[in-house]
């Protein structure tokens, strides 16, 4: 197990689902921890129980990530605060379920903000820093709907193709500069997710749903090993291979057919 102690970590989109498995697991290894979300007082919680349990320090940063200049903002609070960030773990997203025009445009956007944009901004101002002091460790959350086109979730899983492919291109760039990155891509998991996108769910779903802590334990495994991108699962590593074997049309038609309610 990695020996995190004296090392501080920042989780996004901390104050439900992943964000408080990853937390927590992170302060079993010793990290102290930044707390970075909207709502402040289900993060002030998990700090409070984190600190008490574990003796590791914690930071609550109530802040909108699903806005521009998020990245530079977070980094200017923790320079102010003299906390050098050694472990990003970029988990801050959602998803909007529906037929695209059926959606809310500005709630499409604000999670495209969220998902890519801040996203990226929060890995350039940290991942930097990292490199510049020559180690470091980022965590860039995806989702298995990043390996395929997903109708009634067109532009989540387009978000998360995105985290993919910049996580994976990222993992080979900085590796030179000690900085290790790698991708998590869950498949549908116990964390609220259904709920915040507005979605039932579906019997493909309740078959294929996994619990949020093993998934999170699988992606910082997959961090501290090197290992550029990971899938949680046999179902959904399953559901990965037989994408790389059928045509891309019938992909999304099978897609279309499981994800409708």
């Amino acid at each position: 197990m990695q020996d995190l102690k004296g090392k501080w970590a920042l989780v996004t989109g901390a104050s439900s689902g992943f964000g408080k498995d990853f937390a927590a697991l992170l302060a079993e290894r010793g990290a102290n921890l930044v707390l970075a979300a909207r709502r402040t007082e289900p993060m002030q919680a998990l700090a409070d129980e984190l600190r008490t349990r574990h003796g590791v320090e914690t930071v609550v940063e109530g802040i909108d990530l699903a806005r521009p200049g998020v990245g530079a903002e977070l980094k200017q609070r923790l320079d102010a605060r003299g906390i050098a960030v050694d472990v990003l773990i970029n988990n801050a997203g959602f998803g909007v379920y529906g037929p695209f025009l059926d959606q809310p445009l500005e709630k499409t956007l604000e999670m495209l903000q969220l998902n890519m944009l801040s996203l990226t901004e929060l890995t350039h101002a940290f991942a930097g820093d990292m490199a510049r002091r020559g180690g470091g460790h980022v965590l860039l959350v995806a989702s298995i709907g990043g390996y395929q086109a997903t109708p009634t979730y067109a532009a989540y899983s387009a978000s998360k193709a995105y985290v993919l492919l910049f996580g994976e291109a990222l993992h080979t760039e900085l590796a030179p500069r000690g900085v290790t990155v790698s991708v998590l891509s869950p498949g549908i998991t116990a964390t609220g997710f259904l709920d915040a996108s507005g979605q039932r769910p579906t019997p493909y779903q309740r078959l294929m749903m996994m619990q949020s802590r093993p998934v999170a334990q699988i992606g910082l495994a997959a961090l501290f090993k090197g290992v550029p991108s990971v899938v949680p699962g046999l179902g959904n590593k399953l559901t990965i291979l037989s994408n790389r074997l059928a045509p891309r049309s019938l992909q999304s038609k099978v897609a279309y057919q499981l994800m409708k309610n």
